[in-house]
């Protein structure tokens, strides 16, 4: 019996027994179906995660104060302290003390209420500098950032983010004047749409010069230091560099030391490499639960393989009467296990596929498919098919054709 013989027998014999078939089938798509979309949801989620991160500026590096200890010894969390100032942002401008640095911007922030002619909302004023747009990767849609000259002087001109803009205005908010902390604001410009991410929603804001929020908005503690400081390196080449620098730069300005430091230095890269590690470790666990499934669709397919081979005694002992060598009978039955984990592999991928563009419009969340993960799919049900369908198979080729032809 030639290989392609042996093909048809075996697709006579599958489809001779369709419900038995399908069943077994259906064993190894579950399996493979929810092993595609488990680890789809978990490269998604890992997708997400970096896209958010990454949301929040290119190449980024993010210097906050240490932390306080009040007089009875409690501490304070990293943050509370008021260790880092508007000198501490010019050092790490100058390319001098940090020549991986592309851009650096200062943060002063409070939550206010703001008041425009019509309503009013309480949202998060920030202070920085010209340079926060390009270390924060945004964009103003309509108007314009405030100048070099405005934020030298003072001004009180404000950029205003798009979720705020909606709760203040009916329509567009450029020439129009919020009133913050008792100063009038005029808004100047704009910010586009970033959404929400991990910092919350990026809409939210008000950015004024922060020299007119040291002056007019933040309390006399407050006014000599900044809350954080956002760096851009040069490249995603030298961000470990840049890192260094800052580093050395604060510790020769602060007196410290980098294990006595009172401030730390966030890298985006660190941040990633976190939630990359988190999602890949929730991947790996639901993916080897549902690898389970497959397990059973695998016995599924011995069990079936196993009935079959004692419903046709009769048939493997005539087979072999007539002349039929122990590789040709096992070869028969491999073909056939192998077959039900292939196809139902095949259908399991179809349905993953189908699941991977249904789903997300269901839980809002993205999930992922790769070729490889599909390939991957399709081989491992062949396996399962190869291996479940052994011992039924090598069980078959041992009959004798005597005992076979006198079985009942």
């Amino acid at each position: 019996m030639n290989g392609l013989e042996t093909l048809r027998t075996a697709i006579s014999a599958i489809l001779s027994r369709k419900l038995r078939s399908g069943l077994t089938m259906l064993g190894i798509l579950i399996g493979v179906a929810a092993v595609m979309l488990t680890v789809g949801l978990g490269q998604g989620a890992q997708q997400t995660v970096t896209a958010e991160i990454n949301s929040l500026g290119s190449n980024l590096l993010v210097v906050t104060p240490g932390s306080t200890t009040s007089a009875n010894g409690i501490r304070g969390g990293f943050g509370s302290a008021t260790t880092l100032t508007l000198a501490d942002a010019d050092l790490l401008a100058n390319t001098s003390n940090c020549p991986d640095v592309a851009a650096v911007a200062p943060i002063m922030s409070s939550s206010q209420s703001v008041t425009s002619s019509t309503s009013n909302w309480t949202t998060t004023v920030v202070g920085t500098t010209p340079g926060w747009l390009p270390v924060r990767a945004r964009t103003v849609t309509s108007g314009r950032y405030f100048s070099t000259q405005e934020a030298a002087s003072g001004a009180p001109v404000a950029v205003i983010g798009s979720t705020t803009a909606s709760q203040l205005f009916s329509g567009s908010p450029i020439g129009q004047s919020v009133t913050i902390n008792g100063t009038v604001f005029t808004v100047i410009g704009e910010l586009n749409t970033a959404g929400s991410s991990i910092a919350g929603d990026q809409d939210d804001t008000i950015l004024i010069p922060i020299s007119t929020f040291a002056q007019r908005i933040a309390s006399s503690s407050q006014a000599a230091s900044v809350s954080s400081i956002y760096l851009e390196a040069a490249g995603q080449s030298t961000l470990s560099a840049a890192y260094q620098e800052a580093q050395q730069a604060l510790d020769t300005a602060h007196g410290t030391t980098s294990a006595s430091a009172d401030f730390s230095i966030a890298s985006q890269a660190s941040l990633v490499q976190t939630a990359t590690s988190t999602t890949r470790t929730l991947t790996v666990l639901l993916g080897g639960i549902a690898a389970i499934s497959l397990l059973v669709g695998g016995i599924g397919v011995m069990n079936i393989m196993l009935v079959s081979v004692t419903e046709r005694i009769r048939e493997i002992g005539l087979r072999k009467a007539l002349g039929a060598a122990p590789a040709v009978i096992l070869r028969q039955f491999l073909t056939e296990a192998s077959l039900l984990g292939l196809i139902g592999g095949a259908l399991g991928v179809a349905v993953g596929i189908a699941g991977a563009r249904l789903l997300p419009g269901l839980i809002g969340q993205p999930v992922s498919v790769s070729l490889l993960a599909t390939l991957g799919a399709l081989v491992v049900s062949l396996l399962i098919g190869i291996i479940a369908g052994v011992y039924p198979a090598s069980r078959a080729a041992r009959l004798a054709p005597i005992d076979a032809l006198r079985m009942e």
